[in-house]
């Protein structure tokens, strides 16, 4: 038996370790011991082997551009929405497509193969549009990228922008998106939900919508999102990103907005490091937490899955395309801290997000897209827990980024020569 790439002794999601025998671009064997020849072989001994991190909530056209033209002195969403149109007018599509590519490179180095971008549709030249669609052509060998056409300014608010909308979609363009809580009014915006989900009902598309990205818990368009999501039949394909004003909610409306959302099948995507961050600016204290309400969610039976949102860039000053910072933050603040919850958030920025972006390749079985990462971790929890270096980074069958194992050299009188901060936890 012979292999083009064969990964050695790794330990599997469920525990167990195995080789996986890789062949062109598919996953052709995964046994525990593979006694063949390889023309390469990586050795993942005791190394967690999983499919590669996926980001369903980023800002492709964004990223990169901090401090141009200036920083976010306050550091709330709406001067970051402020700042962005200040900049959008001063972007060249040699820049943007340069600043992405760049950003694709980090994905790589920290084993990060899928990303779901929102690309702004408010800029009539839809420079970002063209020069996203031309990344995603070229990074294709080794990433997938999802495209969503995010009207930034307001579907109705902004003149131009539906008109944009749909002619983004005829360029390309993979995913409807909105941004109603932004409309002038809640009718506008209630309205924007609808006429969004007809237009991706008409064409046969996915939906991932920034709903009610806001402290107010009278911002509701998720529950028009679910209505809608019921009456055109899109089960399964629609997406609420953010959601944070259900942390504001009363608890009574809760309970009946999270069955609808669970009826309808529509995911939910909250973007830990960035609502965090962003959320909460008006309190003083107590002051609120800025995520919506993962675990009751996940009680429910709504898929979740953690995004990255920004990185370095109007609305945030720091990132590293690093999904399991994101997974540590999304653990901390949802206090998912039960050895399941804690595997669970790793799932939340590998196969849950996939499953919401509808990557059917996705996943470490024979058959699949050999696309993986080796972790110094022995489990799911310990790479959240360590933020584990990435070993080996393979896409379609290409090692595509690799480095050492590093241990820590110690000159300790009687302590060991070096220290490994690895220690197995519970799943």
């Amino acid at each position: 038996m012979t292999f083009d790439l064969l990964i050695r002794g790794g330990v599997l999601h469920d525990g167990t370790r195995a080789d996986v025998g890789v062949n062109g671009e598919t996953i052709a064997a995964i046994a525990p011991s593979l006694p063949a020849e390889a023309g390469r072989i990586v050795d993942a001994t005791d190394c967690l082997v999983a499919p590669p991190f996926v980001d369903p909530h980023f800002h492709m056209d964004a990223t990169l551009s901090y401090g141009i033209p200036r920083v976010n002195a306050s550091g709330t969403l709406l001067e970051g929405i402020a700042l962005w149109g200040e900049l959008k007018p001063l972007l060249t599509h040699e820049a943007v497509k340069e600043r992405a590519l760049a950003y694709c490179d980090w994905a790589v180095s920290m084993g990060l193969l899928a990303i779901r971008s929102h690309v702004d549709t408010c800029d009539d030249r839809l420079l970002a549009v063209e020069a996203l669609l031309e990344v995603k052509k070229e990074i294709a060998p080794y990433i997938d990228l999802q495209l969503v056409a995010f009207p930034q300014d307001g579907l109705y608010r902004d003149p131009t922008a539906r008109e944009n909308t749909i002619r983004a979609l005829d360029m390309g363009v993979d995913v409807v998106g909105g941004i109603p809580h932004f409309e002038r009014t809640m009718a506008d915006g209630t309205r924007s939900v609808t006429d969004l989900c007809e237009i991706a009902a008409e064409r046969g598309l996915l939906v991932d919508m920034h709903c009610d990205e806001t402290d107010d818990p009278l911002s509701r368009h998720i529950e028009q999102l679910a209505y809608e999501t019921q009456r055109l039949g899109l089960r399964g394909r629609v997406n609420g990103s953010h959601l944070t004003s259900m942390h504001s909610m009363d608890n009574y409306y809760v309970s009946k907005l999270l069955p609808l959302m669970a009826e309808a099948e529509v995911s939910a995507i909250p973007n830990p490091l960035i609502n965090i961050m962003l959320q909460g600016r008006h309190d003083t204290f107590p002051k609120r937490r800025g995520m919506t309400r993962v675990k009751e969610m996940l009680a429910m039976g709504i898929r979740v899955g953690f995004g990255q949102d920004c990185c370095l860039d109007p609305w945030y000053s720091l990132g590293t395309a690093d999904m399991l910072d994101v997974a540590f933050m999304g653990l901390h603040v949802a206090q998912m801290s039960h050895p399941a919850e804690m595997a669970k958030c790793f799932d939340m920025v590998t196969s849950e997000s996939a499953a919401i972006m509808h990557l059917d390749h996705y996943g470490l079985a024979v058959g699949k897209r050999a696309s993986l990462v080796v972790l110094d971790a022995g489990n799911k929890t310990e790479a959240v827990r360590l933020r584990a270096e990435r070993l080996a980074v393979v896409a379609r069958g290409k090692v595509v980024a690799e480095r050492p194992r590093r241990d820590t050299t110690l000159n300790l009188p009687g302590r060991p020569e070096s220290v490994n901060r690895r220690h197995r936890t519970p799943e």
